[in-house]
């Protein structure tokens, strides 16, 4: 009987003792209870096959393909959401302008000729080529016939550029899991090698993104290696690229983009 007693006390004092633990486990300061990194690096690649008048841009028919860094730091953990800082580098950036050569030819007196000039046009290029027959009203060859032949070339024109979209924020939901849905928003600033989307806009654009998507987490947070927590996260954004008015035209991007990032740290 006074066993069964010291066995029943042993156990009451061993009970607080046991749920000050779990609690500890499940706080969110533990490193073995979630999947997440204080400060994580990445990599990424974006591509968006058109663009069209989703809620500001106007330019339609233009593509987009980046290469980038991004760095998170980890603000506030919880065991529903993971709340980040996001900073974007890309330094490899393309954009894709429709480009239509028109070439006219001209037959008639005194002679032949024809001469060329490129336009990014956003409607589709013209399938064949199209012909203006008319007399010449005056000069020396005056009541001459001439023919004016109208062909196109269409093709596209890529334009190199940098960005850096220091503003960010990343917040990923229920961090505990392994999957994980995150969403995304960040802005900044890009540098192109001449005007973009046409002749007319400019050479520097702000730039504004905002997605959702899914995160896969390959371990919990605690490693001893920057490599060793390692995800891989699937987004899709809408990207927006303007000059907000500060060049002669401001037609915007709005594009859809995809992407793909492989991200680690601790």
């Amino acid at each position: 009987m006074i066993r069964l007693r010291c066995v029943l006390l042993l156990i009451l004092l061993a009970h607080p003792f046991s749920t000050l633990h779990a609690q500890s486990v499940a706080s969110p300061g533990n490193d073995f209870s979630y999947f997440s990194r204080k400060n994580s690096f990445g990599v990424f690649v974006e591509y968006s096959n058109n663009s069209s008048h989703i809620l500001l841009g106007q330019a339609r028919n233009r593509k987009l393909a980046t290469l980038g860094a991004t760095y998170t730091h980890r603000l506030l953990l919880r065991r529903s959401v993971d709340l980040q800082y996001l900073a974007e580098l890309r330094p490899v950036l393309f954009e894709s302008d429709p480009l239509t050569i028109e070439t006219e030819s001209y037959f008639g007196p005194p002679a032949n000729f024809s001469f060329s000039s490129g336009t990014a046009l956003d409607q589709r290029c013209p399938p064949k080529p199209f012909t203006r027959n008319g007399i010449l009203p005056s000069g020396p060859y005056a009541g001459s016939p001439y023919t004016l032949v109208f062909t196109f070339t269409c093709g596209r024109q890529w334009t190199f550029g940098q960005e850096l979209s220091p503003l960010g924020m990343k917040i990923n939901l229920f961090p505990h899991h392994r999957l994980q849905p995150v969403f995304t928003v960040d802005a900044g600033y890009a540098f192109s090698s001449q005007p973009i989307p046409d002749e007319i806009a400019g050479s520097l654009n702000f730039t504004f993104e905002l997605g959702g998507g899914l995160e896969l987490y390959r371990q919990r947070q605690s490693s001893n290696s920057i490599f060793g927590n390692r995800s891989l996260r699937a987004e899709y954004r809408y990207n927006h690229i303007s000059n907000a008015f500060t060049a002669r035209t401001n037609p915007g991007i709005d594009s859809g983009l995809v992407q793909i990032t492989f991200a680690f740290g601790r």
